[in-house]
């Protein structure tokens, strides 16, 4: 029996779950887009009334703030986990030898980059504004740059520990960790005043899409 006639059965049921939930992620990724390119009043309210909110706290609870401006800049910053999934490639590379996943690990981070630039330099919505900001941020605010970037690369490596069969223990606290650093990340950056709630949503959706879509290739044209 061929490796081929072996393999083939499993991968197709997961190819057209991965596929249909980029889908089905896109597409609710997209509509969040056009509604905030075209300023729709109700979600531009709900966007303000959350930001004067959690300003309003982060303003009078300086302690928390510290702490969540160092978990955005250090721990959840985009470099670090784009730094994070280039030593998990080298990895694959030098001791597991799986050149396939190094490879499709660091295009995948890549490409989610160039594509949420290309999409901030699209849309070009601006930063929330304040008399008495408690932190700062550059560019385009939408889509989050933090929240996308640590909801791919924290899905991809955890697609890769389930993908080489990581015990239970370890799957089980990864998952925790990626929950909370997704979670967390975006919570901050709201909490700091330098996004909008519905920015670290599209960050979310715009992410876990692309997730699902490299999986899909993946699971397709992995030898």
């Amino acid at each position: 029996m061929s490796t081929r006639s072996v393999d083939a059965p499993p991968r197709r049921p997961v190819h057209r779950a991965a596929l249909r939930w980029a889908g089905a992620l896109g597409l609710c990724s997209t509509l969040l887009l056009v509604l905030v390119a075209v300023a729709w009043h109700p979600l531009i309210t709900l966007d303000g009334d959350i930001a004067e909110t959690t300003h309003r706290w982060a303003v009078e609870e300086s302690g928390v703030t510290r702490a969540c401006r160092i978990l955005t800049d250090w721990v959840w910053d985009p470099w670090t986990m784009r730094l994070l999934a280039a030593v998990v490639a080298l990895w694959l590379v030098r001791w597991r030898a799986a050149h396939w996943a190094a490879l499709w690990l660091a295009a995948t981070t890549l490409l989610s980059s160039l594509l949420q630039q290309g999409l901030k330099a699209a849309v070009d919505r601006s930063r929330p504004v304040w008399p008495d900001p408690v932190d700062s941020a550059h560019y385009a605010a939408f889509p989050s740059g933090h929240a996308m970037t640590a909801t791919v690369v924290c899905g991809l490596l955890l697609y890769l520990l389930h993908h080489y069969g990581a015990g239970r223990a370890l799957w089980r606290t990864a998952v925790a960790v990626a929950v909370v650093s997704v979670v967390g990340v975006g919570l901050t950056r709201v909490w700091l005043g330098v996004h909008w709630g519905t920015d670290v949503v599209g960050g979310w959706l715009m992410g876990a899409a692309v997730v699902a879509l490299a999986v899909a290739a993946f699971v397709r044209w992995r030898p």
